[in-house]
């Protein structure tokens, strides 16, 4: 099929390359005026003009991201399949929309309000307790858009840094660590889901998952399953969606969600038996989905900010690195390394070796040094 990718990053990048294979060909349209790793045919289309030449071009259209015109989103849903579909971006695309169907859903989270205004963002920290977290409603990710109010009195610092009109104010979560869960449902409601990662962030970003997360507790596995296989289905979801949770000692506790293949899940290109770009491709041309199990332990590393040397990652047997094609800049995603092994102990050791390659790349902190029992 000619399949069209609204967006041109580097999870476009790896739809394509993962679609190619499968006998498909790719189009991506940009609107940011900034493509960054494109691998097939680019329209580049900042003004929206040649909207009607991208649709002439393609059978089925998908999004490497949400934040788009919705709009422009509903056109393009009129005239060619769009999967996911309109719901799915609408509710992703908006905090506000994604807690209420949270809780619409019995999905639990942290206590929450809505500010849209300085007073109401200090009522609204006065009321939860602080620390409170507060991030803008649509737009914000990798850590922007987002502010930590240690005190009702950060109010004022914290509306004017994020900068937008309306914000999600959420209670501090205590968790013992972040997960998440990565599923695909096909078009004729064929569900598969991998296994849950471990999540490390620093400063907002991601920079290691490790799956399948260890000891992981069956009742923890079936909690997340339950929720996300809800999410698709209310939303009619075909495609990938990936569902971040905190682990607490009061069970799981949602994130936020993400309408698209997801960095938490660029693991499963190496570590299971069909990755979730694949998947992707598959569900969104009406193909029967890929086996979703892990081929062993896999923990991936972002390379963040700078690239170090390739010829030092590739001289290590247990790696499998992925370059976006991206220039070097502070805080830019250029690609990852997938670091495989038999043991806990062993993935842990490796992956901190990677790291040591890569500049910038902070030491691996996670629940398996937390605990020896774990190695």
């Amino acid at each position: 099929m000619r399949i069209g990718i609204l967006g041109a990053g580097q999870l476009g990048r790896m739809l394509a390359l993962s679609g190619y294979p499968l006998g498909n060909q790719f189009v991506s349209y940009d609107i940011s005026g900034s493509p960054g790793a494109v691998i097939g045919d680019l329209m580049a289309d900042p003004a929206q003009e040649k909207l009607d030449e991208f649709l002439s071009q393609v059978d089925v259209v998908t999004y490497e991201f949400e934040n788009l015109p919705a709009d422009m989103v509903a056109a393009i849903a009129e005239r060619r399949p769009l999967y996911p579909g309109v719901t799915s971006l609408q509710v992703c695309q908006n905090r506000e929309s994604e807690k209420r169907l949270f809780g619409q859903l019995g999905i639990p989270t942290a206590r929450w309000r809505v500010a849209d205004s300085v007073e109401s963002l200090e009522a609204a920290a006065r009321e939860l307790g602080c620390p409170v977290v507060a991030k803008s409603i649509t737009e914000g990710y990798d850590g922007k858009g987002q502010a930590l109010l240690r005190a009702p009195e950060d109010a004022a610092d914290a509306w004017e840094r994020i900068g937008h009109h309306r914000l999600i104010v959420e209670s501090f979560v205590q968790f013992a660590r972040e997960l998440s869960v990565i599923a695909v449902r096909g078009q004729d409601d064929e569900i598969a889901v991998y296994p849950m990662a471990e999540n490390v962030h620093v400063d907002g970003i991601l920079r290691y998952s490790i799956a399948p997360a260890p000891s992981l507790s069956s009742t923890i596995q079936v909690e997340a399953e339950t929720y996300i296989r809800a999410l698709l289905k209310e939303m009619d979801h075909v495609g990938v969606l990936a569902l971040e949770l905190f682990e607490t000692d009061d069970g799981l506790l949602a994130n936020e969600m993400a309408p698209r293949v997801h960095n938490s899940g660029h693991w499963t290109q190496d570590g299971a038996n069909t990755s979730q770009f694949e998947n992707h491709i598959r569900a969104i041309t009406g193909m029967p989905l890929g086996d979703v199990s892990a081929r062993g332990l896999t923990c991936m590393v972002n390379i963040i900010g700078r690239h170090g040397e390739a010829k030092d990652l590739l001289r290590l047997p247990y790696t499998h690195l992925h370059l976006y094609d991206k220039s070097e800049r502070a805080g830019r995603k250029l690609g990852h390394v997938n670091v495989q092994a038999d043991s806990y102990r062993e993935l842990v050791w490796r992956a901190m070796n990677v790291a040591s390659y890569l500049p910038g790349t902070p030491e691996l902190s996670c629940s398996l040094l937390a605990s020896s029992d774990q190695l």
